[in-house]
């Protein structure tokens, strides 16, 4: 009987070990940039606006303290989240400024700065679920127009943070967009490693803490 018992537990056991060494379905590897940004954490939604046009923008972390969004992409006369930035200023992509900016963020490591990849956002219906509200008579446009139009400029676009003026002096700072440059690749090394090459329209957002 004893033999019998073991005998049918060897049978079984083979079976439930094939259970647990099942092997996981493999991750699939990203084949674009917006299959790579989906990697990574979503830090912000909205619409970048220049002049009269907005362009529905999701942005990804790719390092950097995400605290830094969530400070300074507010609305200080309202303590709300902004879902609008507009860009009022251009930074013309000559060294001595880049060399600012490399400045600025080596000052604000680690945690006083964080550096996203902003791309194309998937369209909504307006007024319909996740739609993010824009001023009347704004034009939406898709990003890579203001990509694009920062290339032409040779210029990152700038933004005085926060929205509304500094109400905390101690939470101030700058976001600087910039277009696809040899700046902006230094940021991108594990998307240019996982994909081999970078050849989607997108932006690499920097934004700094002022230093108190």
């Amino acid at each position: 009987m004893r033999n019998d018992r073991n005998h049918r537990t060897s049978e079984i056991e083979p079976e439930a070990k094939s259970c647990v060494e099942e092997p996981k379905p493999e991750t699939k590897k990203p084949t674009n940039l917006m299959e790579f940004a989906q990697t990574l954490t979503l830090a912000w939604n909205g619409v970048l606006v220049l002049k009269n046009s907005c362009f529905p923008t999701n942005m990804h972390t790719l390092e950097g303290d995400l605290a830094v969004v969530n400070v300074l992409l507010k609305d200080f006369t309202t303590g709300v989240k902004v879902s609008q930035l507009k860009i009022a200023q251009r930074l013309r992509l000559d060294q001595p400024k880049l060399d600012e900016v490399t400045r600025r963020i080596k000052q604000g490591s680690p945690d006083g700065y964080v550096v996203l990849l902003a791309v194309q956002a998937p369209p909504r219906a307006e007024g319909g679920a996740g739609a993010v509200a824009v001023e009347p008579g704004l034009q939406q446009r898709l990003l890579r127009n203001l990509v694009s139009y920062l290339k032409q400029k040779q210029a990152a676009g700038v933004i005085s943070l926060p929205i509304g003026g500094p109400k905390d002096k101690d939470n101030t700072g700058m976001l600087y967009a910039f277009p696809p440059c040899e700046f902006s690749q230094q940021f991108l090394q594990a998307a240019l490693r996982t994909l081999g090459k970078v050849d989607e329209d997108h932006l690499v957002v920097v934004i700094v803490r002022d230093s108190v």
